[in-house]
């Protein structure tokens, strides 16, 4: 692996998104679209044709905050992307992101969202152009991010596929494969999907979760990560539950690091006895605090995640991505959690 390796145990990571700059993004029409599915231009303050400088820019002070805070693996901040996942399929033969269908979301939301039209098939890279930035750009660990297959099989609307969302997840997965592979070839420590829908719709992942997730991982020897949470806090401030319904069940899979949601819900830790083997990635912040919480606090979540984990296991983390909030918010919230795993790593040495 690249970068540092002194701090061995309890290795702090972000979950993927960081807050892009007010000069890049809109942030009132980013809060308007609800995690957008499709293309959304009006989210952006820079022409197209100085956007590419303008996002190398943003992803440079992303890396830097990430590491002034103490964080030892660290993303690109996401800082290309409109969404967690839109960005990747907008990359992908078979989906018709021009024309998108109209649905209404489990809560209510009237969302625009992907046509599945013909075979869903890997097109090209997307995220190679990040993560080899962020290669370049760092020697701590490196880890990108992509939506997992089993997401964006729930996140367009099938007009193919006749309801066959094993199927569609399976094409899916094949594609996030091609992506992964190369992503692999940057040099990269770590390529986490991100798989929220799995929480969703824990039935249907019973059935085909871990097969859609381990064909997404076929072949790789890079690091992997799988990250499940609740939804981010700015859209899900209020009660969360306190236990996942789907979880115990990937320690089966070939994900080598799993990333789960903890401190704003109150996650019950004793599911993580169940998940022998795997690297967890811990929710220790609670992004809807109005303010970062104390070192103190966040290292007591972490104390009590060792009653579970040993510390060569625990990766003490953010509940879920920061893009929401103020990039202030964010860089103070890191600080915390980079001060908190060293305090916690002082008392076990």
């Amino acid at each position: 692996m690249s970068g540092k390796d002194s701090d061995a145990i309890l290795r702090t990571s972000v979950v993927g998104s960081y807050p892009q700059p007010d000069w890049l993004i809109d942030k009132e029409v980013l809060r308007g679209q609800y995690v957008p599915r499709v293309r959304t231009e009006k989210l952006w303050r820079v022409p197209r044709e100085q956007r590419d400088a303008a996002i190398r820019d943003a992803t440079l002070l992303a890396i830097r905050d990430q590491e002034a805070a103490g964080i030892d693996v660290i993303t690109d901040g996401e800082t290309a992307r409109e969404s967690y996942s839109n960005h990747f399929v907008m990359g992908l033969d078979g989906i018709d992101v021009d024309n998108p269908a109209v649905i209404t979301s489990r809560i209510g939301h009237q969302l625009r969202v992907p046509r599945v039209v013909a075979p869903v098939r890997h097109r090209g890279t997307v995220e190679l152009d990040a993560a080899s930035f962020l290669r370049a750009h760092t020697k701590n660990r490196a880890k990108i991010t992509i939506p997992g297959p089993f997401t964006l099989a729930q996140q367009v609307k099938d007009e193919y596929y006749g309801g066959d969302l094993r199927a569609l997840a399976l094409d899916f997965a094949a594609a996030v494969n091609a992506e992964a592979r190369a992503l692999e070839a940057t040099g990269i420590d770590v390529i986490q999907v991100d798989e929220p829908w799995l929480r969703n719709d824990p039935e249907s992942a019973r059935r085909f979760g871990v097969e859609a997730l381990d064909r997404a991982l076929e072949g790789l020897k890079v690091r992997t990560a799988l990250h499940m949470c609740f939804g981010y806090a700015f859209l899900r401030s209020g009660h969360k539950p306190t236990s996942y319904e789907y979880l115990a069940e990937l320690a089966g899979s070939r994900i080598d690091e799993i990333s789960i949601e903890a401190a704003q819900p109150n996650l019950d830790l004793s599911v993580l006895a169940e998940l022998k083997g795997k690297s967890i990635a811990l929710g220790v912040l609670d992004h809807s605090t109005p303010e970062p919480e104390a070192a103190a606090t966040v290292a007591g979540r972490i104390r009590a995640a060792l009653e579970y984990l040993p510390p060569d296991r625990l990766m003490p983390s953010p509940d879920c991505g920061m893009k929401y909030m103020s990039r202030d918010a964010a860089f103070a919230r890191l600080q915390s959690l980079g001060a908190a795993a060293a305090l916690v790593r002082r008392e076990l040495s």
